[in-house]
C-alpha cells in the first residue's frame, strides 16, 4: 500500500500524521510520502483601480517576495519536522513539496504516482472554520477518483 499524507502544520494534520505512524508500525506499508502544498494564490490578488490599472509600489513588490520566500522556507521546515517523526521510528518516508492549489496538487500527485490512499486532517490552517470539512479535505474527497481517502478529525 502506498500512502500520501498531507500536512499543513494544523492540529488535524498532526493527528493524521500520528494515525499513519501508528498504522505504519503495525501494517505493511510499501511507501509513505508526506506532501505539503504551498498555496501561493493568497498572494496573487493585487489592488486594481476602476480604470484597469494596478496600484502597487516597488517596495511592496519586494516586501511581498520576501514574505513568499519566508513562507516557502517555513513550509519546507514543516515537511522536515513531519518526516522526522517517521525517521525517529525507523519508518521510511519521503517528502514532496509543491506550489499551487492544494487540493488540485494533492489529487494530481496521488494519481500520477499511484497512491492507494490519501490521508489528511479534517481542517487546515485557514482562519475560516467550516461547519463540516475544510475546503481542501472536502475538495480532495470529491476530486480523487482512484484511491481511498482517510480524513482524520
Amino acid at each position: 500500500m502506498k500512502i500520501l499524507l498531507c500536512t499543513d502544520g494544523s492540529e488535524p494534520s498532526q493527528k493524521a500524521l500520528e494515525k499513519i505512524v501508528m498504522m505504519a508500525e503495525k501494517c505493511k506499508i510499501e511507501e509513505i510520502a508526506i506532501i505539503h502544498v504551498y498555496d501561493k494564490s493568497q498572494y496573487t490578488s493585487l489592488p486594481f483601480f476602476p480604470d484597469g490599472g494596478i496600484s502597487i509600489t516597488e517596495e511592496e513588490i519586494e516586501s511581498l517576495e520576501k514574505i513568499k520566500e519566508k513562507e516557502r522556507i517555513e513550509s519546507k521546515k514543516l515537511l522536515a519536522k513531519a518526516s522526522q517523526v517517521f525517521k525517529d521510528k525507523n519508518i521510511k518516508v519521503r517528502t514532496i513539496f509543491r506550489e499551487g492549489h492544494p487540493s488540485h496538487i494533492i489529487v494530481e500527485v496521488a494519481n500520477k504516482e499511484g497512491f492507494d490512499m490519501i490521508v489528511l486532517g479534517s481542517r487546515g490552517l485557514s482562519g475560516f472554520k467550516k461547519v463540516f470539512l475544510g475546503s481542501v479535505s472536502n475538495a480532495v474527497l470529491h476530486e480523487a477518483k482512484d484511491c481511498s481517502i482517510l480524513i482524520v478529525k
